[in-house]
């Protein structure tokens, strides 16, 4: 049997033609009119989603700022009600998750994460490493690995660390390697006990990519990784592809702030996370509100809409 492309020949075409009304003049008199309802058609054609195809990515919370007043169970419901998939705890908040906890406090806070549908995904330290004092340099590694040790307890999977500064009176390039030879010795740590460590891009100067990369380099350890910041730094020197691209590989986590803000490119972060397959988890570090779960709500919007997903 004939398919149906062959059912017309030539004849046949110019008969349906003739018998439909149709001439080649007027086919070409139609010519503006069909290129018109073309350019409607288009214009009118809704954008592809790709909904049914959730995003390897996750949308998180980090609790400077918006949670920083909010007990576990507050922060978890907020969580749960605005679609929120993790959480960062910072320190010092309101949520008290510190080492001071026993062994059956850990315990607890551990079950209520379990029992919810929010990931712990970090515990956000505020531990730094360029200190040219030995002594208190020892102390602050000594407190990370206890910080550590909770994270493991609670049931988080990495740690949240820091670089802060660049001491005036040490050279650079000595402070930068003794950040990273301090962040291998905690890499070696956390690995022990399955918690990853995370370098956020912060501080004066150390914020700068090319710096957090030689910090990386010299941790050389696999359990060291980079907590992008999505700070305006990140457009300085040869700008945000670069620079992105001196770290992407080593990206775990991501802080994100408000997605509004316009001389940040966060489209081209995202779509940069989606190319290297970044399944783990943004997290958004906004400014308190006195409506927040409404202001998540489109958070998470605007996080989706800038992925075309929404």
């Amino acid at each position: 049997m004939k398919n149906r492309n062959q059912l017309f020949d030539a004849s046949g075409r110019r008969h349906f033609l003739k018998t439909a009304g149709f001439s080649l003049g007027s086919l070409v008199g139609l010519a503006p009119a069909l290129e018109d309802l073309a350019v409607q058609a288009a214009e009118t054609r809704r954008p592809v989603t790709f909904l049914q195809h959730p995003p390897r990515m996750h949308l998180g919370l980090v609790t400077y700022q918006l949670a920083q007043d909010w007990n576990v169970d507050t922060l978890i419901k907020n969580c749960e009600a605005a679609g929120f998939e993790g959480v960062e705890l910072r320190t010092t908040h309101a949520h008290k998750v510190e080492v001071a906890l026993t062994k059956d406090q850990r315990a607890e806070i551990k079950k209520k994460f379990q029992n919810s549908k929010v990931r712990w995904v970090s515990l956000g330290s505020a531990f730094d490493y360029h200190t040219p004092d030995a002594a208190r340099l020892r102390q602050d590694i000594e407190a990370t690995k206890e910080y550590i040790i909770l994270a493991q307890d609670v049931g988080a999977n990495g740690v949240k660390v820091r670089p802060n500064a660049l001491p005036k009176e040490v050279p650079k390039e000595k402070t930068l390697g003794q950040i990273g030879q301090s962040l291998r010795e905690l890499g070696g740590f956390g690995a022990e006990r399955g918690i990853q460590i995370r370098l956020e891009v912060h501080g004066s100067e150390t914020n700068l990519v090319p710096n957090i990369k030689t910090i990386l380099d010299a941790a050389n350890h696999p359990n060291v990784t980079a907590c992008w910041n999505s700070n305006d730094s990140d457009l300085a020197g040869e700008g945000f592809e670069h620079n992105f691209n001196l770290i992407k590989d080593k990206i775990s986590t991501v802080h994100m702030r408000d997605l509004f803000l316009e001389n940040y490119p966060f489209r081209k972060l995202l779509t940069g996370l989606n190319e290297i397959g970044f399944s783990g988890f943004c997290l958004a570090e906004i400014p308190p509100s006195t409506d927040p779960v409404r202001v998540m709500k489109y958070y998470r919007a605007l996080w989706l809409a800038y992925q075309g997903l929404l």
